[in-house]
């Protein structure tokens, strides 16, 4: 967040550097205004570049083997540029090196689900899924396991395999 503050704020002092030696070459003939207008507008201009390129920069620094499973686009009214190419500002990814299996529960799988935020530090959520009936269940709403591995005092949700979680868990 510094950093894109910092690359900002050089925008706009290149954006009405420009101006300046524009000016300058043309003997003066621009209006006074233009230098604060391209300082403003190369400002703006940098913040709407970092918001459009954060969701790529950040899927590109993923490690192996982690697997975006969804996107959540950001519309805004006060961005009215939105409407017409709305940008990622969330999206929740599945590390699969994380994938668990139990020997007594086969169809059972533990994963570790990771939310990722424009301004948000990183999340984690311990999911389990059914493979066989296609169903998950958050560990985080204090669920435990029983001795043979059996999930116990779980929120099952019923899903159906098309579920992103599902298929890039199991596989399907």
């Amino acid at each position: 967040m510094f950093l894109e503050l910092i690359g900002t704020i050089f925008a706009g002092f290149a954006f009405a550097g420009i101006v300046m030696v524009l000016n300058k070459l043309t003997g003066g003939r621009l209006p006074r205004w233009m230098t604060p207008v391209a300082a403003g507008l190369g400002m703006i201009g940098m913040t709407i570049t970092s918001e459009y390129s954060w969701y790529d920069r950040t899927r590109d620094t993923l490690p192996e083997g982690m697997t975006v499973i969804q996107e959540v686009e950001s519309r805004a009214f006060y961005r009215p540029w939105t409407y017409a190419v709305p940008f990622v500002d969330r999206f929740a990814a599945i590390d699969a090196g994380s994938v668990r299996t139990n020997e007594q529960v086969p169809e059972q799988r533990l994963v570790e689900l990771y939310f990722f935020g424009r301004w948000a530090p990183v999340s984690k959520l311990p999911v389990v899924v059914n493979c066989k009936e296609f169903s998950r269940a958050n560990l985080a709403d204090g669920a435990e396991f029983a001795d043979d591995g059996r999930l116990l005092n779980a929120d099952w949700i019923d899903v159906t395999a098309s579920d992103p979680i599902v298929e890039a868990t199991c596989g399907v």
